[in-house]
C-alpha cells in the first residue's frame, strides 16, 4: 500500500514524531503544504500539533482548505495529534479533530484509532467514546512514552 504522511510542524516535533513513524510505514512525507499529493497514495497520515487554545497548526490552514477541494473518497486517512495534556488539557490535540471534523463525510475510511488511556485531559475535539482518533503523542510530558505508542500505533495500521 502506498502510504504518505503530511505534517504541519512549527517547532520541529511533529516533523520528528511524522519521520519516525515513516520509517516504519516506508512512507513518503510531505509538509502539509503538498496536500495535493494525496491523490496519489493508498493511506495517508495527516500529523499536526495544537496552537494556542485549540488552534489548527499554521500550514494546515491553508492545507486543509485545498484538502476538502480533493477527491479523497476511498482514502484510507490516519491522523497523529501532537500535543500537551497538562498545559492545554481543554483543547488536547484538537488540531487533528478540526482537520477531521472537515473530511469525514468525503467517503475516507478512517483507520488507526488509539485508547484515550493514560492520558489526562478534559477535552479533545480529537476523542469520542473513550478513543483519540488516531496516534496521540505528548512530547512535553510523557515523553517516555512515545516510542511504545509508535510502535502500538504502528503494528495496529499495518
Amino acid at each position: 500500500m502506498k502510504t504518505a504522511i503530511f505534517y504541519g510542524s512549527t517547532t520541529g516535533v511533529t516533523q520528528d514524531i511524522a519521520e519516525r513513524v515513516g520509517k516504519f510505514l516506508n512512507a513518503d512525507i510531505f509538509s502539509a503544504s503538498d496536500i495535493e499529493k494525496i491523490c496519489d497514495y493508498d493511506f495517508a497520515i495527516l500529523a499536526t500539533s495544537t496552537w494556542g487554545m485549540g488552534d489548527l497548526q499554521d500550514e494546515w490552514i491553508d492545507a486543509l482548505d485545498k484538502l476538502k477541494t480533493l477527491n479523497i473518497t476511498s482514502k484510507k486517512i490516519g491522523f497523529i495529534g501532537v500535543g500537551d495534556q497538562e498545559g492545554f488539557g481543554d483543547t488536547f490535540v484538537d488540531g487533528i479533530g478540526i482537520i477531521y471534523d472537515e473530511i469525514k463525510d468525503k467517503g475516507i475510511t478512517l483507520v488507526g484509532k488509539t485508547s484515550t488511556d493514560g492520558y489526562s485531559f478534559s477535552s479533545s475535539r480529537a476523542a469520542e467514546d473513550g478513543e483519540f482518533i488516531g496516534l496521540v503523542i505528548d512530547e512535553n510530558n510523557q515523553s517516555n512514552l512515545t516510542d511504545e505508542r509508535i510502535n502500538a500505533w504502528v503494528a495496529k495500521v499495518k
